[in-house]
C-alpha cells in the first residue's frame, strides 16, 4: 500500500513536465499523509491540460451522506489494481475518470522485528513520476458542496520493494512517461487498461533510509 508521498516541485517544472498551462503557485509538499485527507495535485483525463488539486481518499459519487462520506474515504486512499474492476467504489471510475498524481518519492517502512526503518522510494529515471490514480467528484447533497477526490492504485511489490515493505510487499502503480498519454485517453476496454498496470522495473527504482 502507499499512504505516503512528497511533491517537491513548483509550478515550472510541473508545468514543463506535464504540458500544463497556466498551473497555479503551489508549495512544495515533502509529507503528505493520506489520513490527514491533503489536497494534492492531479491531471485529470478530463483536463489533462490543467493542475487540478484534489483530496487524497476517493468519495463515490452514489455516497449519501457526509458521515458516510468521510468514512468512506479513510478506506479508498489506495485502489488495489487486481480487483478494481469488481470493487463497487472503483469500478466506474477506473473506465472513465482516470488520473495521474504526480510525485517526486514515496516513503515506506521495512520492519525488522519492532524496529520500523523509514525509506524514501525514488525512480532513477524520472526526477518527476506519476502514480496511476482514480477520480471522482462527489455532491454533498444537504449544501450542494462538490468535493474531489482520488485514489492510487496499487499492485503486487517488485523485488525493491518487496524488501522495503516487507511487511505486505505492495507498492503503487507507477507510469513510464510514454504510457501517461495511454493512461489519460478514451479506455474503457478492461485488457486495454491493464496494459499499463504493470510492475516498474527495481532496476529503475531506488530506496535510501531517512529520517
Amino acid at each position: 500500500m502507499c499512504f505516503h508521498y512528497a511533491y517537491i516541485s513548483d509550478k515550472i517544472e510541473t508545468a514543463k513536465r506535464y504540458g500544463i498551462t497556466n498551473p497555479p503557485e503551489f508549495e512544495a509538499i515533502p509529507h503528505a499523509n493520506a489520513f490527514g485527507r491533503p489536497k494534492m495535485p492531479i491531471i485529470t483525463n478530463e483536463q489533462p491540460e490543467i493542475l487540478n488539486f484534489y483530496n487524497w481518499g476517493l468519495i463515490p459519487s452514489w455516497i449519501k451522506s457526509i458521515n458516510d462520506a468521510n468514512s468512506i474515504s479513510k478506506k479508498t486512499v489506495n485502489a488495489r489494481s487486481e480487483t478494481i474492476f469488481e470493487k463497487p467504489s472503483y469500478r466506474d471510475a477506473i473506465k472513465r475518470r482516470r488520473c495521474l498524481i504526480p510525485s517526486t518519492g514515496f516513503y515506506e517502512w521495512r520492519h525488522e522485528g519492532k524496529e520500523k526503518i523509514k525509506h524514501l522510494v525514488q525512480t532513477k529515471d524520472q526526477k518527476i513520476f506519476s502514480f496511476a490514480g482514480i477520480y471522482e467528484t462527489w455532491t454533498n447533497k444537504q449544501t450542494g458542496e462538490k468535493i474531489n477526490t482520488y485514489s492510487m492504485l496499487t499492485m503486487e511489490a517488485n523485488d525493491i520493494m518487496k524488501y522495503v515493505h516487507n511487511n505486505r510487499e505492495r507498492m503503487p502503480v507507477i507510469l513510464h512517461q510514454e504510457d501517461e498519454k495511454y493512461w489519460l485517453s478514451d479506455l474503457k476496454n478492461k485488457d486495454e487498461i491493464y496494459q499499463v498496470i504493470k510492475k516498474y522495473s527495481s532496476e529503475y527504482m531506488l530506496a535510501n533510509v531517512v529520517d
